[in-house]
């Protein structure tokens, strides 16, 4: 089956610089030094300096990242919404809700 979110203007590379330069933003609006977050999160201080530089990192070290910057509310946000194109797309979504398993 093709899927029907085709189109994303940003490509991968991109998204993943975006999320690391918002999180050096934040980390530094908090005036939090790497070893300090590290120290927070969990999260050796070597994995959140490869993030920013070279945008790498696990799905896991990223959420307790933003979860020690004080994010927790924004991660559990995230894709919580449906998202729909078309009316008919919607009348599917609202449809499927109670889907237990893919296809």
């Amino acid at each position: 089956m093709r899927s029907k979110y085709v189109y994303d203007p940003y490509p991968l590379s991109l998204t993943m610089q975006r999320l690391a330069e918002n999180l050096r933003a934040r980390r530094l609006e908090k005036k939090i030094s790497t070893k300090s977050l590290a120290a927070m999160s969990g999260v050796p201080a070597s994995t959140i300096q490869r993030f920013e530089l070279k945008y790498a990192i696990s799905l896991e070290s990223y959420v307790r990242l933003a979860k020690a910057l004080g994010y927790s509310e924004e991660i559990m946000q995230l894709l919580s919404e449906p998202k729909y194109d078309t009316m008919e797309e919607l009348i599917e979504i609202n449809k499927n809700k109670t889907r237990k398993r893919g296809v």
